[in-house]
């Protein structure tokens, strides 16, 4: 099963990957309101408990910084994709690109 995401919390998830790979360690929670536009710590807070609760995060508690993206995509979901493209007609392409990109499932 997919788990399916908001695009706000794409957006968080994208973040939080940039960051990481970019300095070694995740963003702090202000960080993060800083850098996804966000009016307080506390809308953070949510998004990461939403994503936590979804299974594509995991944080130690009370640890700062231990925010870690889990992989959420099932490869068959890609593969089922990839098959489906290739016997289709344009408009049903452009529908299953919109569905992947929605999903965040890069089908190439």
């Amino acid at each position: 099963m997919t788990v399916k995401l908001t695009k706000k919390q794409l957006a968080v998830l994208n973040y939080l990957q940039d960051f990481t790979e970019e300095k070694g360690y995740s963003p702090s929670y202000r960080e993060m309101m800083a850098g996804l536009g966000l009016s307080s710590v506390s809308a953070v807070a949510e998004h990461v408990e939403n994503l936590v609760e979804k299974g594509v995060l995991k944080k130690v508690p009370g640890a700062a910084r231990s925010l870690e993206i889990l992989d959420y995509k099932h490869e068959e979901t890609v593969e089922l994709f990839k098959v489906r493209m290739m016997d289709c007609t344009e408009e049903e392409k452009k529908i299953l690109k919109e569905a992947a990109t929605i999903l965040g499932i890069d089908i190439g």
